[in-house]
């Protein structure tokens, strides 16, 4: 291809010129979205003036970025317009903001006018750009898949994203390098790169895991402590059916008893001292009546001679005042009989008492 300033003029270069403008390859590095300069060969004396001088920058030699004749922008790119300029002095070239697709090599060529018909070249360099983006610090999430007393299986994955070039992803449990499964999401190669990697593990204990990411000598790296998520705690077993179901008839009958009681036994209590007025009065009578056999025994004696020798103190089947006090204190005659006499026979053998009559 013939290069720009070939097709104005061509000269032979002298040895003198390729001393002055040996090709030396430079390299030149800067961040996305950054501002950088490309620096050329050669610097304008003092003494004279961009006017005598024809400088090109291009890329790849196909490229012309910036071209400039006699003081005067004569051509650019329209990739680079408004994002280019040149020293007027020492012809750096200035990229802001650099992009991605900037990245390459450029040749700067500067030629001295001293005549229009017979331009010198002073000098021609070759400096690479190198364009680098910085990857998001590493975010490593994980998913529990399945657990057990003994281990727990969970799947890790970190991700990073954003960064400029191709970066390498590495793995490691407690400082030990684990391989893994990794991959990477761009648009194209002039694009920032995506990069996410996963893991399966069987977890028995705490471990620590680190991931780093490496892109053009820079490393990040971000670490978790992965725990055992079960701890392992045997469950208390309930009571077996049979167990409950005793234990909840047990505590029905024992509240039914308590019912029955409470229902119950106060009247039972009432119905041997508390009976009514009638009821009294026949109990008394029962008391006093002679009996009906006519054959003679101890029995009978005991209940005649008892009968005949209380019948002055107490007349029980007539005296109203002792009437009177049973309906008043609802209890059953013979208490009160003095101790000295002969015990009641056993036909009189009732449970309730009554106050000592005079």
């Amino acid at each position: 291809m013939v290069k720009p300033w070939e097709s104005a003029i061509a000269l032979p270069v002298t040895p003198q010129a390729l001393l002055s403008c040996a090709l030396e390859k430079k390299e030149v590095k800067s961040k996305l979205g950054e501002t950088v300069g490309l620096p050329c060969c050669h610097e304008i004396p003092s003494s004279d003036s961009l006017h005598n001088y024809r400088v090109y920058w291009q890329k790849n030699t196909m490229e012309v970025v910036l071209a400039y004749a006699e003081g005067k922008e004569i051509s650019k790119d329209q990739r680079y317009k408004n994002r280019t300029d040149m020293n007027d002095r020492n012809f750096t070239l200035w990229i802001s903001p650099v992009e991605i697709p900037d990245k390459g090599p450029y040749q700067c060529v500067v030629q001295h006018l001293k005549s229009s018909q017979n331009p010198s070249v002073l000098c021609e360099e070759t400096v690479t750009l190198v364009v680098t983006a910085d990857f998001s610090e590493p975010n490593i999430t994980t998913e529990v898949i399945a657990n057990s007393c003994e281990s727990t299986e969970m799947v890790v994955t970190c991700s990073s994203y954003g960064g400029f070039p191709k970066p390498k992803m590495y793995g490691a449990l407690n400082n030990e390098s684990v391989v893994w499964n990794v991959s990477w999401v761009f648009e194209s190669s002039l694009s920032p790169y995506n990069v996410t990697g996963k893991l399966q593990l069987n977890v028995t204990k705490d471990v620590v895991f680190t991931c780093s990411v490496e892109s053009d000598g820079l490393t990040k790296s971000t670490s978790l402590l992965l725990k055992k998520t079960n701890d392992c705690i045997v469950p208390t077993m309930p009571p077996s059916y049979n167990v409950i179901t005793a234990t909840s008839i047990i505590i029905i009958i024992f509240l039914l008893a308590i019912t029955l009681a409470a229902r119950y036994l106060p009247r039972h209590v009432c119905s041997r001292c508390c009976k009514p007025q009638d009821s009294v009065e026949e109990r008394v009578k029962e008391c006093t009546k002679t009996p009906m056999s006519s054959k003679v025994t101890s029995e009978t004696s005991s209940r005649q001679f008892f009968h005949h020798h209380h019948q002055k103190q107490v007349n029980l089947s007539v005296a109203p005042s002792a009437t009177l006090l049973l309906r008043n204190l609802k209890m059953c005659p013979f208490q009160g009989i003095s101790t000295s006499l002969p015990a009641p026979p056993p036909f009189l053998n009732i449970d309730c008492k009554i106050p000592q009559v005079p």
